[in-house]
């Protein structure tokens, strides 16, 4: 009897809860470079994604993400407490991204000094160390909201050319607004980095939504939580501004599955131009 059955469906994360000690798997989410996509399947059951084991809940259910270059199959590999075990090949779709051109930026913001690698270094090592953190609660169930309000600026994805120069591709979605806009969470979660004045990044708070999803907010004029707060959707965590590498004040927003980028306009209600 074939005991594994995968489907797709896009969608904004509302999940209902998942009845303990199931065994047939099921996969529900956004099957495309950039998506995140909830498993659920026996609680005891053992996850591997890409060869990685991923944390299962008490209620069965599972992350998996897909990144922007994802390559068109990923496996994913299950074993039940019976012992009986099921490989799939899940279909990936491909996206097409835009190029986008930035100018006008500082030349230090393009290539930094040598003066600044060693505070580089250390931003990256705050920033690795937090999207490794692994907590075990499920805030993502519930359903997400934008954090501001503004214009769509950036999409996921897509080439940049700075200061007429290639660099590395667009890792979130851009809202642009007067400073001061309000921040909200999109959803619970614990704020797991706090950190002002990065060289690039500015003012920016990482939220942590459980089983290593995290959100992360970046050139905020000031920030309004603390390392350790739990927050609630809604909640003010900060407000828009222009700090770090921008050209005028807006969000970047960004979501991550531990180091697996992912785009965040799929967690939320779409928007005119936010997926690219």
């Amino acid at each position: 009897m074939k005991r594994f059955i995968c489907f797709a469906v896009f969608f904004m994360i509302a999940w209902p809860p998942v009845a303990a000690a199931q065994e047939v798997v099921t996969l529900e989410g956004t099957f495309r470079q950039g998506g995140l996509v909830l498993g659920r399947t026996d609680p005891k059951a053992v996850v591997a994604f890409e060869g990685r084991e991923v944390r299962v809940s008490s209620d069965g259910i599972f992350l998996i993400g897909f990144g922007r270059d994802a390559k068109p199959a990923a496996t994913l590999k299950i074993r039940l407490p019976d012992g009986y075990e099921e490989v799939q090949q899940i279909d990936v779709g491909q996206r097409e991204y835009d190029i986008q051109r930035i100018d006008g930026l500082p030349p230090k913001h393009v290539t930094p000094p040598p003066e600044v690698l060693e505070q580089l270094k250390e931003e990256r090592r705050k920033t690795a160390a937090a999207r490794r953190i692994d907590l075990r609660e499920t805030w993502f169930l519930e359903e997400w909201i934008w954090p501001a309000e503004g214009r769509i600026s950036g999409v996921y994805g897509s080439q940049r050319i700075l200061n007429g120069q290639p660099r590395n591709p667009h890792s979130g979605v851009d809202v642009a607004a007067p400073e001061g806009t309000p921040i909200v969470a999109p959803a619970g979660g614990k704020v797991v980095l706090a950190e002002p004045d990065m060289f690039y990044n500015g003012n920016m708070v990482f939220i942590d939504h459980g089983h290593g999803l995290k959100t992360a907010y970046l050139h905020m004029s000031r920030i309004d939580v603390k390392v350790g707060q739990t927050v609630r959707r809604g909640e003010q965590i900060g407000a828009i501004g222009a700090t770090g590498r921008v050209t005028g004040p807006h969000l970047h927003w960004m979501a991550y599955l531990f180091n697996t980028r992912l785009d965040p306009a799929f967690l939320v209600p779409e928007r005119p131009g936010s997926r690219g």
